[in-house]
């Protein structure tokens, strides 16, 4: 039997704060590559230790701006041409995933874009966590490991043992989410049902359950501006909620989010370290994903199943 591919492990930049986490949970030292910048913006990637006939797993959040998704195809790209034995692209963060279908004449699937782009790249499998919409999976003609933050999450609010306990969702769409949620902490679920104007413009919200006397916690996969969340947040509080507090595994919070968050009722905003924060609030925790991938990088390399990585 020949021997078994040397593991790897490398991080792009803008993610090298939660690769070095990952690497210190699993015992393995970080990959050095570096990113060389030219003076017209123009950058190039190069691994400054071999990685030929290895295992190689690359860390990298895809959130704006694009070069940290061209950062990460760049370290496939090259990683493919310094013979690498197989390629595996951890991406906490899956960028442009709410460009998951058509909702209007003349639009781009972005979502689908990107996965052509990574496999055209040379990627082997996509490690990610709590896609915006689970069928990005079938994007991709190669294995996704699709993991869930709820096993971080779920733990922690039992922790926290507050009475009343209400799971609420959002939107309609994130009501199958919320309803595993409450599911595992047997609890009762409410729905928020929202119309927009336009894009990250809320027009109309009203709560479909009982919140009187109740601590709600809102279970959302990711914050952009913070406008549903603030707005649910206030509302629930002025139909009677005791408190309202917030899940979320990608705190995006772009715009006037953390004005937005400050100011709102909202008791505390927990959140992943998928992507890093712009800022500090009092009112934001982060509960860190390290462990969580460091165990599946060991999972996926020693042919292992990942199933007990998931909750949902």
């Amino acid at each position: 039997m020949p021997p078994k591919a040397p593991i790897k492990i490398f991080s792009g930049t803008t993610t090298r704060y939660l690769a070095e986490k990952i690497s210190l949970c699993s015992g393995r030292e970080l990959g050095s590559v570096n990113c060389i910048h030219f003076s017209d913006g123009e950058f190039a990637t190069a691994y400054e230790e071999t990685v030929r006939g290895s295992h190689v797993f690359l860390i990298q959040s895809t959130y704006p701006p694009a070069d940290n998704l061209l950062e990460l195809l760049m370290m496939i790209d090259a990683a493919k041409r310094a013979s690498a034995y197989k390629i595996v692209a951890i991406m906490p963060y899956f960028g442009y995933a709410r460009q998951d279908r058509k909702d209007q004449p003349r639009v781009s699937i972005g979502a689908k874009l990107v996965a052509d782009m990574l496999s055209a790249a040379g990627v082997d499998r996509i490690i990610t966590m709590d896609l915006h919409a689970d069928q990005i999976q079938g994007f991709f003609d190669l294995p996704v490991d699709h993991l869930y933050a709820s096993s971080i999450f779920v733990p922690h609010i039992k922790h926290m043992n507050l009475d009343n306990l209400v799971i609420a969702s959002p939107d309609v769409g994130g009501t199958k989410r919320a309803n595993t949620y409450a599911k595992f902490l047997e609890c009762p679920m409410v729905i928020c049902h929202k119309t927009r104007a336009k894009a990250n413009v809320i027009e109309t919200m009203t709560v479909i359950g009982d919140v009187v006397g109740k601590n709600v916690i809102i279970i959302d996969d990711m914050i952009d501006t913070a406008g549903t969340l603030t707005k649910a947040a206030d509302m629930m509080l002025e139909a009677g909620a005791l408190t309202v507090r917030a899940v979320a595994t990608h705190a995006v919070l772009s715009g006037p989010a953390y004005d937005r968050i400050q100011q709102s009722g909202l008791t505390e905003l927990i959140i992943t370290d998928s992507i890093p924060l712009k800022k500090q609030s009092n009112k934001i925790k982060v509960l860190s994903v390290a462990q969580l991938f460091a165990d599946t990088i060991e999972k996926v390399y020693n042919y292992q199943s990942i199933s007990t990585q998931f909750l949902l």
